[in-house]
């Protein structure tokens, strides 16, 4: 049913996954449990900048962008349909 944990900056657009552990400390950590990244919670990739940096990701029927900094710190399982 779930693929290995990758880093969520590692997603494909249009993947759906979940939120199985955040690397993050600090300031960073709170910052990213305080907008919804928190354990078990889905995820779907939306879009990426031409550049590639920074992502949108829809959770809990918001869009919220990410840097690949702080996406890397994010781990996931990808769902398989």
């Amino acid at each position: 049913m779930y693929e290995k944990y990758i880093p969520l900056h590692q997603v494909h657009i249009g993947k759906t996954c979940i939120i199985k552990e955040l690397k993050a400390t600090g300031s960073q950590r709170r910052r990213l449990l305080d907008l919804g990244f928190t354990q078990d919670t889905p995820i779907t990739v939306i879009r990426r900048s031409p550049l590639g940096d920074p992502t949108a990701y829809l959770i809990k029927k918001s869009i919220i962008a990410l840097r690949q900094e702080e996406a890397s710190k994010i781990l996931v399982e990808i769902i398989r349909n």
